[in-house]
Order: structure tokens, then sequence, then C-alpha cells
């Protein structure tokens, strides 16, 4: 099945660290650029960063910039999004995308609060 399962979210206190990882199935992962979305509760769906199909290009938000990093597994076809230093504004549902085949996951809420 061609698939992309988001995990990791939960409840944190604004400074902490939270990781996310999306795992794919179903098509060739080492393949395709892979990108982070995020939607917050009444706002538009805001692009959080992609990262090239090997690892080596990266780009992200100026929102997250130096406090996310994202990483990816071609071993066990996992893309990574690290978030340090995290803020009650990056309270969102987060997806991972894929570019080709072109797909999204149902995506993994984090919330932000003390």
């Amino acid at each position: 099945q061609v698939q992309l399962v988001e995990s990791g979210g939960e409840l944190v206190q604004p400074g902490g660290s939270l990781r996310l990882s999306c795992v794919a199935s179903g098509f060739t992962f080492s393949n395709s650029v892979m990108l982070w979305y995020r939607q917050a509760p009444g706002k538009e769906r805001e692009w959080v960063g992609t990262i090239g199909a090997d690892g080596d290009l990266a780009n992200y938000a100026d929102s997250v910039k130096g406090r996310f990093t994202m990483s990816r597994d071609h071993g066990k076809n996992s893309f990574d999004l690290q978030m340090n230093n995290l803020k009650p504004e990056d309270t969102a549902v987060y997806f991972c995308s894929a570019l080709s085949p072109h797909l999204c996951g149902h995506g993994t809420q984090v919330t932000v609060s003390s």
C-alpha cells in the first residue's frame, strides 16, 4: 500500500523538544523529495521544510529555522522532524508529504502548552 504514516506528536511544554517520524511504504522512498507541513486551528496549511532525495539539501521556513531539523533514513524508509525549543505557536497538526509520488499522510498532533 502506498502511504505515509506520521507519529510522535504529543503535548509538550514550551521550550521542550519532540521528534516526529514519518514512515513511507509502497514507493521508492529514496527517490522522492520529502516535505513537512503543519496546520494550526483556523489557519492555512503552512510549509515547514523540504529535504532532497539524498538528504543533502534542506530548506526551512523562517519560523522554524534554527529550531527544527529534518533527516531521512533510507534503510528504514523514515523521514524525521526534530523540533527543539518549541513554542506555543508551533501547536498544529504536522503532515509529511512526498513529491513523487504525490502523497500526504494523515498528520500527527503537536500541542505546545504549559
